[in-house]
């Protein structure tokens, strides 16, 4: 018996990081040919998009944590509002 493929889970900030400073590193050296070079960036700018887009999440959710008006609770995040 055969088990599903669960869908993987997105891979956290900090790999994120991890990624995208090895990314900066082989475009630093500076010796990819272009086409490897442009692919490079490629990457490195969804990494730096999906990263941010994890630290406004976090940003969002302590601000509504902040402004809870019966204490300190946590309020579900809806993006957009």
């Amino acid at each position: 018996m055969t088990t599903p493929d669960l869908p993987a889970s997105p891979p956290s900030f900090e790999a994120l990081l991890e990624d995208l400073e090895a990314v900066v590193t082989r475009l630093e050296r500076g010796d990819a040919p272009l086409d490897q070079a442009l692919a490079e960036f490629e990457r490195g700018t969804d990494l730096a998009r999906r990263a941010t887009g994890i630290l406004d999440a976090a940003e969002a959710r302590v601000t509504k944590l902040i402004e809870a008006r019966d204490g300190l609770r946590e309020v579900p995040f809806e993006p957009g509002g």
